[in-house]
């Protein structure tokens, strides 16, 4: 039996739900971009852009584009009313100094006490890519991590103890995959929420460590 997966959007709205009103977020480059778009209505959230913009708003419509006005990723980007442009530099001041309440990236690898590898894979071919992950993953109260559960291979990406060259060590607090959202706690892994006909054994299967689930 084949178990339908969540989809891109579907992983952003689950992440975009569980951030606070009032928080400043930063979202990283791929997938944590989407969760600008699936905010709920009525919720105040303050984006951030490690770039140097803070109080982006969701993606803008086809034709409305600015170039001028790009995020982390170079994708284009709307601003809210309030939101403002700075310095490089004032941007990671704000990452180191805690200033950012919740932080969404992307990852390769993380373990089950929540260290985070998301810049390179160690290949001799790949490109390390580390930006300002590094900064965010130790700098925000919070960490989410949002990724596919397995890679295109088949390889685990929620492991015992990372491989990859680790980004940060123990900052992750909950991690959205497109099979389940998984917290990190000291008392090891624990499933808030699964995709709709997964059964616990397949999801003990596709994921590296042992799981528990909420009660």
């Amino acid at each position: 039996m084949t178990v339908k997966k969540w989809s891109r959007v579907e992983m952003a709205s689950r992440v975009a739900a569980d951030i606070p009103d009032g928080a400043v977020v930063n979202l990283g480059i791929g997938l944590p971009t989407l969760v600008a778009n699936h905010l709920p209505a009525g919720r105040e959230v303050v984006l951030h852009s490690e770039n140097g913009v803070i109080g982006m708003g969701p993606a803008p419509a086809a034709g409305d584009e600015d170039y001028d006005l790009i995020n982390a990723g170079k994708q284009p980007v709307t601003l809210l009313p309030g939101g403002s442009f700075f310095h490089h530099a004032d941007s990671f001041a704000m990452m180191r100094g805690g200033h950012l309440d919740v932080c969404v990236l992307g990852a390769f690898q993380v373990s089950a006490t929540g260290d985070l590898a998301n810049w390179h894979t160690g290949a001799a071919d790949a490109i390390p890519a580390v930006g300002g992950a590094m900064d965010l993953a130790i700098g925000a109260k919070k960490t989410f991590v949002m990724m596919e559960h397995v890679t295109k291979g088949g390889e685990l990406k929620i492991v015992e103890r990372c491989t990859y060259p680790l980004t940060g060590v123990g900052c992750v607090a909950r991690i959205y995959t497109d099979l389940a959202v998984v917290d990190v706690t000291p008392q090891g892994l624990v499933v808030r929420e699964s995709v709709e006909g997964l059964a616990r054994d397949e999801l003990q299967r596709l994921t590296g460590v042992p799981l528990s689930y909420a009660k």
